[in-house]
């Protein structure tokens, strides 16, 4: 059949595995019960997501602060980086230099290209960072220069998805509980009966396709609800537009709903408008157009859920960077939170009439509800204010 692409088999093959293989849950042991039966259940837990020891629990940062970070992007070409740059830029620099605990921060962009990326990466643990943050790479790609900026003391945070690498710090929500909620969501917003479309992101990656799981995994459960179809959207708008838009060129019948991950709603939005089709119901998460959307016409779906808020992912794993240069000591591999959802109430209070829907900035649930100071305690063995540091303290000073 047409609409199972290689894409959906890919997804057929992880979701199958998951049904299947187990996990050594050593450092999730340490963890609050509530947060193992929410966020590491093996039956909601991408099974390649690593959730051992964190190599991290005695490590102490080569140098003293203020410390000299490298944050090797794979990708700068959708909103979601620009919002990651923007915190980045204009809170998470400024603050982290006014405490006297960063000196500066190396940026590098490799379009997607795993071997610039590693490239990239090398070259900054030889120009002396003191940690390398990446974002939503290929898990497997990177391993050997993890290896190789673990060998030279230099510690690598994935944000916003996993890689394999025993000498990585992982960070994000854990994305098969988020597209769960996603499929869930659809399957009720469509009275549990009708033709879906499901748009990944950027297959191949950690983040992507431990959402299409959680997606396939919930629609599974609602037999009447059939994917019509599944192409990728890139997590970039434009992108997801012409595909969309391509996609109901050739398939003229009955569609419900568009299951989309965010970066790519407005996408779909527009997709949808110019199809002259009924507006059917769509998956929003953060963008801002997508939310004004729903601003103006309330009564369109029911509710948001916040897969990823840039800003917010990315502070959470500086967070957690800062803390671990720091000594706190990570007890696993990868620190997991759960995605925030938006009822119609909520929305009302918190979008602006006078929104913009051509916007593409992102609506932020704020980092103290997606990852708080006192969350992120929980998954350290000596937690403390990262902010209050002390840079005397540290025993190479």
């Amino acid at each position: 059949m047409a609409c199972y692409n290689a894409a959906m088999l890919r997804t057929m093959a992880l979701a199958a595995s998951l049904a299947i293989t187990g996990h050594a849950f050593a450092g999730v042991d340490e963890l609050p019960e509530t947060i193992q039966k929410e966020l590491y259940n093996k039956d909601m837990l991408d099974p390649n997501q690593p959730i051992g020891d964190s190599a991290y629990r005695d490590f102490v940062a080569k140098n003293p602060p203020p410390w000299k970070i490298g944050y090797a992007s794979s990708y700068a070409g959708n909103t979601w980086r620009a919002g990651v740059m923007d915190r980045l830029q204009n809170t998470i620099i400024p603050k982290w230099k006014e405490l006297g605990l960063i000196s500066e921060v190396i940026v590098t962009q490799s379009n997607l290209n795993d071997s610039t990326q590693i490239q990239q990466m090398r070259q900054l643990v030889d120009q002396g960072v003191d940690a390398v943050i990446v974002c939503c790479s290929n898990p497997t790609a990177l391993n050997q220069t993890v290896e190789y900026a673990h060998s030279k003391g230099v510690p690598v945070f994935s944000a916003t998805g996993y890689l394999t690498s025993p000498y990585s710090v992982n960070s994000s929500a854990n994305f098969v509980v988020g597209g769960n909620m996603l499929g869930e969501w659809m399957a009720k917003e469509v009275g549990g009966k009708g033709n879906v479309l499901v748009v990944e992101g950027i297959p191949g990656t950690s983040a992507s396709d431990s959402q299409n799981v959680g997606i396939q995994a919930a629609l599974s459960r609602n037999p009447d609800v059939t994917v019509a179809g599944q192409i990728a959207g890139m997590w970039t708008d434009q992108v997801a537009q012409a595909e969309i838009q391509k996609w109901m060129a050739t398939n003229p019948g009955d569609l419900s709903g568009i299951i989309i991950q965010s970066a790519s709603e407005l996408g779909a939005l527009r997709a949808l408008q110019q199809s002259g089709r009924d507006m059917v119901p769509i998956t929003i998460g953060s963008e801002m157009g997508a939310l004004c959307y729903w601003r103006h016409n309330p009564d369109y779906v029911s509710g948001a859920i916040h897969a990823w808020p840039p800003g917010d992912d990315f502070e959470m794993a500086w967070n957690i960077m800062m803390r671990t240069l720091q000594g706190q000591g990570p007890k696993i591999q990868s620190i997991l939170a759960k995605p925030v959802t938006m009822n119609k109430e909520e929305m009302l209070a918190a979008i602006p009439e006078d929104c913009s829907e051509d916007s593409d900035g992102w609506y932020h649930p704020g980092i103290e509800k997606w990852a708080s100071a006192a969350y992120l305690d929980q998954f350290f063995l000596h937690p403390a204010d990262p902010e209050k540091y002390d840079p005397k303290s540290h025993p190479k000073q």
